[in-house]
């Protein structure tokens, strides 16, 4: 496989159709090695338009190449953002913050999972990013407040609790709903006590593992 030419096909008939148009995130995806992120059993998938298996579990994937883009695009980090990223994964979008942002904390419930991606991090040079086997859904409150939070899954609703570690600027973006209709939210604090909401666009993602399910039962 060419895997230059995989990587441009992925960016022209995958990412770009998704209205990924920032300059700077088409520039990252170009040059982050994601292949060097997708588990070994899988390489060939690297560039395929589809969530990739990272372990035994259903919902422990690499999101597809164009929800990471749009993730990315809309959280807009700056070189002086402090980061939590939620849900590393194989530790590729821990990757692509990193070079956008000051310093990135990336929090992967799964211990093995989490071991992997400081080593593929710790592979691609990024010195600013750590990996932490921890409950992504309580955050990281004992590191004060981030400029951005990404949440790399869905969730049935976005926890208080990671609000409250939003500085005032500061956005979170993730994905939320139930199957089949689920959106991706960008939440920004606006003040002490005030956030505004969006929802640019639809997708549907796995769920990430320790975030709570609303109680559905009604009398």
């Amino acid at each position: 496989m060419d895997l230059n030419q995989a990587r441009f096909n992925m960016i022209e008939q995958q990412i770009r159709p998704w209205e990924v148009l920032d300059p700077q995130v088409l520039a990252l995806l170009s040059t982050v090695r994601r292949e060097d992120f997708v588990p070994l059993a899988h390489k060939a998938l690297a560039f395929v338009d589809m969530d990739i298996p990272l372990g035994a579990a259903p919902n422990q994937v690499m999101l597809a190449p164009r929800v990471q883009a749009r993730l990315l695009q809309d959280l807009a980090v700056q070189k002086t953002d402090k980061v939590l990223d939620i849900g590393t994964g194989s530790g590729f979008m821990a990757a692509l913050l990193a070079h956008q942002a000051a310093s990135v904390l990336s929090l992967e419930i799964d211990p093995a999972l989490a071991a992997q991606a400081q080593t593929n991090l710790q592979k691609a040079g990024v010195s600013n990013a750590v990996v932490r086997c921890a409950d992504g859904s309580a955050g990281a409150a004992a590191e004060g407040t981030f400029d951005a939070i990404v949440i790399s899954g869905s969730v049935a609703e976005v926890p208080a609790v990671l609000l409250q570690q939003l500085s005032v600027g500061g956005r979170l973006v993730t994905i939320v709903g139930d199957e089949p209709m689920m959106r991706a939210t960008l939440i920004t604090r606006t003040g002490t006590n005030s956030w505004t909401t969006t929802e640019p666009w639809d997708c549907n993602a796995p769920r990430l593992s320790g975030f709570a399910e609303p109680s559905r039962f009604k009398f």
